[in-house]
């Protein structure tokens, strides 16, 4: 069955969630799954552009974890009694960034001074990645404030997906031969 891209039920400035209710289309909640589609978009690019294939599969898994952290969003927990089950964030997606972390640092140099965002296009395109993760991030915290039952496990994927996407940048600048350069404040 195929889905109409257009539903007309947005126009008056709401959204539907997976658990049924209808919210404002600028509550912090759509916000946040909204900051997600648009990291997903980023890494979309940065694939586009020709990555090494550890580094492309790599970027492919978290696009499939970034679904399911936008389900996650889009989904109170107060919600899920009236909709089946939609997929969350689970500490092993969490395990897995630090593990590709790890991974990846074996092979660079150490940092000795902040960097600054750039290198190969597809370097540059992670580091745009890692500052909108990090504006992801600060939308997941305000709605942590307002909505407390959203739990721990989104921000702290996004906290820790932010230090991944920073670390492949530096991999990916790294495995073209792309020196980096260092912010001289």
């Amino acid at each position: 069955m195929a889905f109409r891209i257009y539903t007309r039920t947005g126009d008056d400035g709401t959204t539907g969630l997976f658990g049924g209710a209808r919210v404002a289309k600028d509550s912090l909640r759509i916000e946040g799954y909204g900051d997600v589609d648009e990291l997903n978009s980023a890494l979309g690019l940065a694939r586009a552009q020709g990555l090494r294939r550890d580094h492309d599969e790599l970027l492919g898994l978290v696009q499939e974890q970034l679904f399911i952290l936008g389900a996650d969003l889009a989904t109170p927990l107060r919600g899920e009694d009236r909709r089946p089950a939609v997929p969350r964030v689970t500490a092993a997606e969490v395990v897995c960034l630090e593990q590709a972390i790890d991974d990846l640092e074996e092979n660079l140099p150490a940092l000795t001074s902040f960097i600054l965002p750039g290198g190969t296009p597809a370097g540059a395109t992670l580091h745009l990645a890692r500052t909108i993760c990090r504006r992801a991030e600060r939308r997941i915290v305000a709605l942590l404030h307002q909505e407390p039952e959203t739990g721990p496990l989104p921000l702290q994927y996004v906290n820790r997906l932010s230090d991944m996407l920073f670390v492949l940048a530096r991999a990916v600048n790294h495995a073209a031969g792309v020196a980096e350069h260092p912010w001289h404040g």
